[in-house]
């Protein structure tokens, strides 16, 4: 069974939930070592966080969402 190429989604983002749009995800990514330095004031804590975030971002807002692109465009 083959779904009709026109009745898939441009992109990535249509497919998921409002709480895995990229603005919710920068925000919480925002918001966690931020708050980390604020409670804790331990820049070992803080940064390990902030660089797994970072990771994190690269993946899943910038990889993930080009892989999705290059094979909508193969289709």
């Amino acid at each position: 069974m083959s779904i009709d190429p026109s009745q898939q989604p441009q992109s990535l983002w249509q497919l998921k939930p409002w709480w895995c749009q990229p603005w919710s995800i920068v925000l919480t990514g925002l918001a966690v070592p931020t708050m980390s330095w604020v409670w804790l004031h331990r820049w070992w804590i803080t940064t390990p966080a902030a660089i797994a975030i970072l990771v994190w971002w690269y993946l899943f807002l910038y990889l993930v969402p080009q892989q999705y692109k290059a094979m909508q465009s193969d289709q």
